[in-house]
């Protein structure tokens, strides 16, 4: 085995341990996400929507 296919063959290596890992952080990410968000958004939207029908009023 020479030196060539060793470096190949560790590129590669490297490589598809990156590829996994990218994966399992992208379906982590997308699995755990903070409701906290989501419930900000909510609020946030609810404000416009108080504000919008003020306005309305007026």
């Amino acid at each position: 085995m020479n030196i060539g296919d060793l470096l190949f063959q560790l590129i590669f290596f490297i490589l598809i341990i990156g590829i996994v890992a990218a994966v399992f952080y992208a379906v982590r990410s997308l699995v755990i996400r903070e409701p906290d968000n989501s419930k900000s958004i909510e609020r946030k939207l609810d404000r416009i929507i108080e504000l919008h029908e003020k306005e309305n009023k007026d």
